[in-house]
């Protein structure tokens, strides 16, 4: 006799023909014109963006061709930059760009992190942290040319006694080797980090708070303290997104026009000193383009701003490699 009481197996075959991961994205709206067409007119748009990057090099590159042809590459080291003489170097307004560029990303990454952990940790009252982050945020709405008045009469005054300290005592080291005379490298990077502050400070907040709060509660619950956790544990893990905060803030840094221009100087010297006044090649643009005349003037402007066009976009092809990079290696950890 067969045991009626035992239960028949449960079969584990699967049914011929179903498939247990359907990815619903990958059809097309089939039958849905409305979504065909939406289809279409995002992808218009996606390569009209991509062909107005082109359309803009192109416009560049073709404008910069008397200079191109006419200097060639030395026009990049060559140091001379004479309208009389007709002869134009790049290596002033490159060194300029770079340098004040590079004072306000070490300035500001620091204190963005700061920023971002105060803000996306309950070190704080929440009706503390809301309005910092708020009235942080609220500096890149600032115009600038508002930051730039700002700069001429708040800041370059505030720092002259830093600077002459500095000059005084720090004369020795190349950095602080002249003496300052108000406007200088030194006040354009510090305005510079201040603009790019918001940048940092929003992205690494908001990649931290996407951090899982699991972690956290991981890490402190197999003793690490909350400092350890923040950097052994938080950073780390959002390393990516902090990079890319980073580089596109060094983006607008290198690209930031006018407040540049009211308080580096505008001076063609290189001078190794950051106390010293600079040019960038923002601030050049700004400041020549509307007069210049001579054909081989205007294309050595448009020269420079095919470097700095190239400068960014090497830039941001590299903010892109080094997130692919951390993500590749942060999915084999």
């Amino acid at each position: 006799m067969t045991n009626s009481s035992k239960k028949p197996k449960k079969s584990t075959r699967k049914p011929v023909g179903i498939t247990t991961h359907v990815d619903l994205t990958d059809t097309n709206g089939e039958g849905l014109w409305l979504e065909s067409g939406f289809t279409a007119f995002v992808w218009a748009f996606a390569i009209a963006t991509a062909g107005t990057l082109f359309w803009m090099s192109e416009v560049i590159f073709k404008d910069a061709w008397p200079a191109i042809s006419k200097f060639g590459l030395e026009f990049l080291w060559n140091p001379k930059w004479d309208i009389g003489e007709l002869q134009f170097g790049a290596l002033p307004f490159i060194y300029g760009t770079v340098v004040s560029s590079a004072i306000a990303i070490i300035i500001a990454i620091p204190l963005g992190l700061s920023v971002a952990i105060v803000t996306s940790e309950n070190f704080l009252p929440s009706w503390v942290r809301s309005p910092l982050g708020f009235m942080v945020e609220l500096i890149s709405a600032i115009p600038s040319v508002i930051v730039g008045l700002w700069g001429i009469f708040v800041l370059i005054p505030f720092l002259m006694p830093l600077q002459q300290s500095l000059f005084n005592n720090f004369s020795w080291f190349p950095l602080f080797s002249s003496e300052p005379l108000g406007p200088g490298m030194l006040p354009a990077g510090i305005l510079l980090s201040i603009m790019i502050l918001p940048t940092v400070a929003a992205i690494s907040r908001d990649v931290l708070l996407a951090v899982p709060v699991d972690l956290r509660s991981a890490s402190m619950s197999l003793g690490a303290t909350r400092w350890e956790t923040i950097f052994k544990l938080l950073l780390p893990a959002a390393s990516s997104g902090i990079i890319g905060a980073t580089i596109l803030a060094l983006g607008r840094a290198l690209g930031e026009t006018m407040a540049v221009t009211m308080v580096i100087g505008n001076s063609i010297q290189i001078n190794q000193s950051i106390l010293a006044p600079g040019y960038s090649i923002p601030a050049l643009l700004a400041s020549q383009f509307r007069e210049a005349q001579e054909e081989l003037h205007i294309g050595s402007l448009m020269y420079l701003a095919l470097i700095l066009f190239a400068i960014t976009l090497l830039v941001n092809a590299v903010a892109v490699l080094l997130v692919q990079l951390i993500g590749v290696k942060g999915a084999k950890n």
